[in-house]
């Protein structure tokens, strides 16, 4: 396993232990970024307007399309350690 796929294990672990709940926004980002990082760019046809959150959450993902799966790991954690210290909500 290379460091960044064990930071990236590790910052999933992090983030169910938030001592507080991100934002929604903040929420889009991790998940995006989390699936840039597991499954690459965005699949599947984009939900309807009647599946609000599933259309942010496609909306997401696909701003990353082409974001090579490292890079978006790397996001994932920084954004995971700053949540840990408090800095983004």
């Amino acid at each position: 396993m290379t460091d960044i796929d064990q930071q990236f294990a590790t910052a999933q672990t992090d983030v169910t232990r938030l001592p507080e709940r991100p934002g929604n926004l903040t929420l889009l980002r991790l998940y995006a970024l989390f699936k840039q990082a597991s499954v690459g760019d965005v699949q599947g046809d984009k939900p309807g307007f009647t599946d609000i959150a599933g259309k942010y959450k496609y909306e997401a993902w696909a701003a990353l399309e082409g974001t090579p799966a490292d890079d978006a790991k790397a996001r994932y954690v920084e954004l995971v350690e700053s949540l840990k210290r408090g800095e983004a909500v």
